[in-house]
């Protein structure tokens, strides 16, 4: 059914393909920037994905970048101000963000503190607080599964308060995401597995909380098939250019899916547990789906039994009795849960991920703080949410 009323939004370039990352220097010179500074992880540059960025600098005649490699896996606002004094010493017009989620998000944070010429990134965290344009921002992701390179969305740990802060602006959005497979053949199996079903909660979530719209559900229903066809294949062969091209165009996808339907309780489980029990978003995803997708399943069960034509396929979708359509979806993502964990041990539940007990209380009530649960179908309070956590452990 067409809701009455919604908004879609989606204005960053999109640049596919395997030798993608080739066109920078051409992009950047139609942007008019000439000074960027890149912001990426160590293990990036282990795996010489910076080594990529500067030859293709080299071939162009062009200054190599500032590279600030420091970033950790959980970025905070401190990282971010320091970040933004070495962009500001350095005269830097332009930011290059290489890396997961930690990365692009810190990236987006930098963005924020340079632009508007502050040293309080926090005073912009929430929705909207953005007035103006920021400093071109490209986006390399090195993982297929957050979609940040094409969202409205920064979490960032903020060290004083020890909570994760999320910023909300379509100033965030990036100019340019470029998807090159070559920045992502050497990821781990298990970070693969993870960064994959952190897309498919994307896509899932988006396609059945309340502010989902038509377009937003052609991109989530393309992500999940791309998924359901290339996730396994890329965690089991991460030297397959075609799957892992194919999975970093899902997570795309479902980043421009729930960047305009939004998500809802499973990424406010993830978020706290995140925050609280320093789980990693995709593998909290991944523990967390079907549980959100269970509870949501009387509130939204034809959204959940259409889901299974694209997470199943056309004849498991036919050969399913119309009323346990939505139930097999779930189990579909159970099974998937169990074949990653025989693959590379990704772990299941919150006890093999290696969460306390009794930090459930506290992850329970993070999580029905969190901004996420506002977009949810149904109402999570903190008795739902510990019911869901148990059962998750």
């Amino acid at each position: 059914m067409i809701p009455s009323y919604y908004e879609f939004y989606c204005p960053v370039k999109i640049i596919s393909g395997h030798k993608a990352l080739d066109n920078l220097p051409y992009e950047m010179e139609q942007m008019g920037v000439k000074r960027p500074i890149v912001i990426t992880d160590k293990g990036i540059v282990l795996a010489g994905i910076i080594d990529l960025v500067k030859e293709v600098f080299k071939e162009f005649n062009m200054e190599p970048p500032i590279i600030y490699d420091e970033v950790p896996p959980d970025s905070s606002n401190k990282v971010v101000n320091e970040i933004a004094k070495i962009f500001m010493k350095n005269q830097c017009d332009s930011i290059i963000a290489i890396g997961g989620g930690s990365s692009i998000d810190t990236a987006k944070g930098v963005n924020i503190v340079v632009s508007e010429g502050t040293n309080d990134l926090m005073q912009f965290a929430g929705a909207e607080m953005l007035k103006r344009p920021l400093k071109p921002l490209v986006v390399v992701p090195t993982t297929a599964g957050t979609g940040s390179e094409v969202t409205l969305v920064a979490v960032i740990y903020n060290e004083d308060k020890g909570i994760k802060m999320a910023f909300t602006s379509y100033y965030l959005l990036p100019r340019i995401a470029i998807l090159d497979p070559r920045i992502t053949l050497s990821l781990p199996p298990h970070i693969t597995a993870a960064t994959g079903m952190d897309a498919l909660t994307h896509a899932i979530e988006s396609f059945y909380c309340i502010q989902k719209n038509p377009l937003s559900d052609g991109y989530a229903i393309s992500a999940i098939r791309l998924i359901r066809e290339h996730l396994i294949e890329a965690v089991k062969n991460g030297k397959n250019k075609q799957a892992r091209l194919a999975m970093a165009n899902a997570a795309t996808m479902a980043g421009i899916a729930f960047s305009n339907s939004m998500v809802g309780m499973v990424h406010s489980l993830g978020h706290a547990a995140g925050g609280i029990a320093h789980v990693p978003h995709g593998l909290a995803m991944s523990i967390f789906l079907p549980f959100g997708m269970e509870y949501n399943l009387e509130a939204r069960r034809q959204e959940l039994s259409e889901i299974l034509l694209y997470l199943g396929g056309e004849e498991e979708y036919v050969n399913t009795p119309k009323d346990k359509r939505a139930e097999r979806a779930i189990e579909i993502v159970v099974k998937l849960k169990e074949e990653l964990y025989e693959i590379c041990k990704l772990p299941r539940t919150l006890r093999e991920a290696g969460v306390e007990e009794e930090k459930l209380p506290e992850i329970a009530k993070a999580a029905i703080d969190d901004p996420s649960i506002i977009f949810n179908p149904k109402e999570m309070g903190f008795d739902d949410a510990m019911k869901i956590l148990k059962k998750a452990y």
